[in-house]
């Protein structure tokens, strides 16, 4: 029988991880990519035979990895807002939700901030620690072109009714299509927002790369 060769964006989708985990993978040689032509393909056979071969370890390892995968559909590096001005909850999704609209998210963002707005006269989203997870109260998936979180920092902390009292200066809007989504990307936030080191340089960095890192590529060496 032939063997069968896959393309490293085919590993890569095969294993539902992202191309830099592949090409990493291949540089500390778990994965032997062979020149085929014109294009580097590693055999499906060592694919297969790689994970049936992983301890409880390293299958918690290739999770975080997929979930990073999964939130980099949602998380681009250009949906990073440092140091926006806002004097209340108000102006603050009033500059989030513009900033939608800059990046085509959505069209309109007066309508996003009355949805948001809605939704947080209901209770607050501000979860402790200075985050708030701003979103709608329902899914608008004929409103929202493409799931999409947005990571926004204020230049000052704002008042948001938190649950620890504390003021929020960073803030998540959360513009996905379904619970499933929803639920998921919560979650991860949640995960990301349990260790200190990454809460700090959310708040303090003035690098928008570093922040991309810190919320994809860099959650696997600090969780």
């Amino acid at each position: 029988m032939a063997k069968e060769y896959l393309t490293l964006r085919q590993v890569a989708t095969y294993l539902k991880v992202t191309d830099s985990v592949i090409k990493e993978m291949t540089k500390s040689k778990i994965f032997t990519a062979k020149k085929i032509g014109n294009t580097y393909k590693i055999e499906k056979a060592d694919v297969d035979e790689w994970l049936a071969n992983l301890n409880e370890r390293e299958v918690e390892h290739l999770a975080l990895k997929r979930s990073v995968c999964k939130f980099s559909d949602y998380f681009k590096p250009k949906f990073i807002f440092l140091d926006f001005a806002a004097d209340n909850k108000y102006e603050a999704i009033g500059e989030m939700s513009k900033k939608a609209k800059e990046l085509k998210i959505v069209r309109d963002h007066r309508w996003l901030y009355q949805v948001v707005v809605a939704r947080e006269e209901l209770v607050s989203t501000a979860i402790g620690k200075g985050v708030a997870l701003l979103h709608p109260r329902h899914f608008h998936p004929s409103k929202v072109k493409k799931p999409s979180i947005i990571f926004g920092r204020s230049a000052a902390g704002i008042e948001f009714d938190a649950i620890d009292n504390r003021p929020v200066n960073l803030f998540f809007m959360l513009l996905l299509h379904d619970d499933v989504q929803h639920l998921f990307s919560i979650s991860y936030i949640s995960k990301l927002l349990m260790n200190e080191t990454i809460l700090k340089t959310l708040s303090t960095t003035k690098s928008e790369e570093e922040i991309a890192e810190v919320l994809t590529k860099n959650i696997i060496n600090n969780l």
